[in-house]
């Protein structure tokens, strides 16, 4: 059973990726066949397809009865994006910060932060709660929609692989909505194969689903991320990187954990408010931090942040290890 479990888990990695990267294609094309703006394409498709892991594996999490799963998996991704994607993106090459960025973006996901803990203080995610959340999320879409149609593009939405956004109509119709249902339903397949084979090694290795998810689900479901961010470095444009990560970080904090707890109220942990929250809220000021920086680093996050933020990252993985067994 624990080689079954290790199978779902690792092929469940690995087509959830793939069936993203289809969705998200079949989605963009066939919604440009549509007369679709790129600011809708942009906002709406692709923002949603790269952050489609998260949301259908805490989707599933929570319906399976496993919502320290789904909440792992949402916090875990947000410190993984920052902490090891951001950081192995800078080392890669500096990341270009734009001056809108700190204006609006990052107090944007500070503020949502911020919000999303507070709720935890009485120790669970209510439906009530959750309903808040995704309707923020809804404010926070239009808002930016609305901002984008008057020509001040939100560049933390349409950031997401905007290498995937072209004026032109590669495929026919037909082929579009073949690759837009096929990364649909394996999406969905993968993802629950992917929540039923971690809380099946989560329990054969004696460790809570909120472990598994804050690891090796988090980790998982933020290799889009990664692969998004690497192409924007490889094309020059490593500003897109920091886009990348703050608006995956949106989705997670507010529609990811809102999907999850208005599936099924959510019971969290005190570790997750005294260790998860405190590392997430931690790494999202660092960034405040690194793209004030100094006179001559002002508006770039060196490779020395990216080297701070990757020991951070292995930091707090040693955290878990050694919480998990002390449990």
């Amino acid at each position: 059973m624990l080689f079954a479990a290790l199978a779902a888990l690792i092929l469940g990695l690995v087509f959830l990726i793939w069936s993203a990267d289809c969705f998200v294609d079949g989605a963009v094309d066939t919604a440009h066949h549509f007369g679709m703006s790129q600011l809708l394409i942009g906002m709406l498709i692709v923002g949603f397809g790269t952050s489609a892991p998260e949301m259908i594996v805490s989707a599933f999490s929570a319906l399976q009865g496993n919502p320290g799963l789904a909440l792992g998996n949402a916090y875990g991704s947000n410190i993984a994006n920052i902490a090891l994607i951001l950081g192995v993106t800078a080392l890669l090459s500096p990341v270009a910060v734009h001056p809108q960025v700190m204006r609006r973006e990052l107090p944007l996901l500070m503020g949502a932060t911020i919000f999303a803990v507070l709720q935890l203080l009485n120790g669970e995610i209510s439906r009530t709660d959750a309903l808040l959340l995704l309707v923020l999320f809804f404010l926070i879409m239009g808002w930016s929609l609305y901002k984008g149609m008057k020509g001040d593009p939100p560049e933390m939405l349409l950031a997401e692989e905007p290498e995937k956004i072209s004026e032109e109509i590669p495929v026919s119709l037909p082929k579009a909505l073949f690759k837009l249902f096929l990364g649909l339903g394996v999406l969905m397949g993968s993802s629950k194969a992917l929540v039923w084979g971690a809380v099946l090694v989560a329990h054969a290795l004696g460790v809570s689903d909120l472990i598994i998810g804050l690891t090796v689900v988090a980790v998982g479901t933020s290799l889009p991320e990664l692969a998004s961010s690497i192409a924007a470095i490889r094309k020059g444009k490593s500003d897109i990187a920091l886009g990348n990560v703050l608006g995956s970080n949106l989705f997670n904090t507010l529609a990811v954990v809102g999907i999850a707890g208005a599936i099924s109220p959510i019971t969290v942990p005190p570790e997750v408010l005294s260790r998860d929250c405190l590392v997430m809220g931690g790494l999202t000021l660092s960034l405040f931090l690194f793209c004030k920086g100094s006179r001559k680093t002002r508006g770039v996050i060196t490779r020395f942040e990216g080297a701070l933020l990757c020991t951070a990252y292995a930091i707090y993985i040693t955290w878990i290890a050694f919480s998990a067994l002390q449990a």
